[in-house]
């Protein structure tokens, strides 16, 4: 960044937050960009430019966010390999009443990224550790998913990477309807996740969010069932990072499903797997297969 603009914008952020009190000896989490500059806080930058150390992800890419802000900080690498041993030398300098940040890749630390443990640490030997807002690409892909029948929302990360473990992982997702679920996933396997997603839920509704706030940003809502079609259509759909929101069911099935249905449900699973017991009981019961699928995986985990 220009010279003359980084100490315009360092002014900028002294004067926005400058007036809030910053103990020494205190851990700063800091939220950075997930794919564009320009969502970087005012307070964050203030934060950045005040503390004596900044504990970074990885020291390469942090040390390119500080030259971009015109600072220049001592950079100490607490990563997922390292973050425990690591830890000493954060916390030495927190007991020497120093401030430090620390601040992940992109997005907000510790939210599938490292940081967790920093903090734990930093707690537990009686620092203060102080939260710095901002970007977060699954509050992103919450923000314009639109599920407006959610009662609740959680937050799952990627899902293990074996086939197996994977659709166990998926179907004990799938099986909390009442609630948005927000899912990472990297595009080597996305593929993968939707075909997965279709066969499992078809009906239902995904937001799949690529890419966030960065140049080639994509944001596409449609039942599972469309969306390795959709995928297909486009190479490009298929590359970056991608957040998935799995909409709340339409209905909270095992509600909206009539008693004999359900009671013909739980006998079926009580002796077949899950689809062919699905099957039957849409044969003998006529209820739709969709919300009878949605009960059994909801049965099958709360047992």
């Amino acid at each position: 960044m220009n010279t003359s603009i980084a100490s315009v914008l360092s002014q900028a952020a002294a004067s926005a937050a400058g007036g809030q009190q910053y103990p020494a000896g205190s851990l700063y989490v800091v939220a950075t960009p997930i794919g564009n500059l320009a969502d970087l806080s005012l307070r964050a930058i203030h934060v950045l430019g005040l503390v004596d150390a900044v504990a970074c992800e990885d020291t390469r890419q942090t040390a390119v966010l500080m030259r971009h802000l015109g600072l220049h900080k001592p950079l100490l690498a607490v990563h997922e390999h390292n973050e425990q041993s690591a830890s000493g030398p954060v916390l030495a300098r927190l007991a020497a009443g120093e401030r430090v940040a620390y601040v992940s890749d992109a997005g907000t630390p510790a939210v599938s990224d490292p940081g967790a443990a920093l903090v734990a640490r930093a707690v537990a030997a009686g620092h203060r550790v102080l939260p710095i807002p901002g970007a977060s690409s699954a509050v992103a892909a919450l923000s314009v998913a639109g599920d407006e029948g959610a009662r609740a929302f959680a937050f799952v990360g990627f899902l293990p990477t074996k086939a197996g473990e994977r659709r166990t992982a998926l179907q004990e997702v799938l099986a909390h309807t009442d609630t948005s679920q927000v899912l990472f996933e990297a595009p080597h396997r996305i593929v993968e996740l939707v075909a997965l997603l279709a066969e499992l839920a078809p009906q239902r509704r995904i937001t799949l969010a690529r890419e966030l706030t960065k140049q080639f940003e994509s944001i596409h809502t449609a039942e599972a069932a469309g969306l390795p079609a959709w995928l297909a259509a486009d190479a490009q759909r298929q590359r970056g990072e991608f957040v998935l929101v799995l909409h709340a069911a339409a209905a909270a099935v095992s509600e909206g499903l009539p008693a004999e249905a359900q009671r013909v449900l739980q006998l079926l699973l009580a002796e077949l797997p899950l689809k062919p017991a699905v099957a039957l009981a849409a044969q003998i019961t006529g209820a739709p297969r969709n919300a009878l699928y949605e009960a059994g995986l909801a049965l099958k985990n709360s047992g």
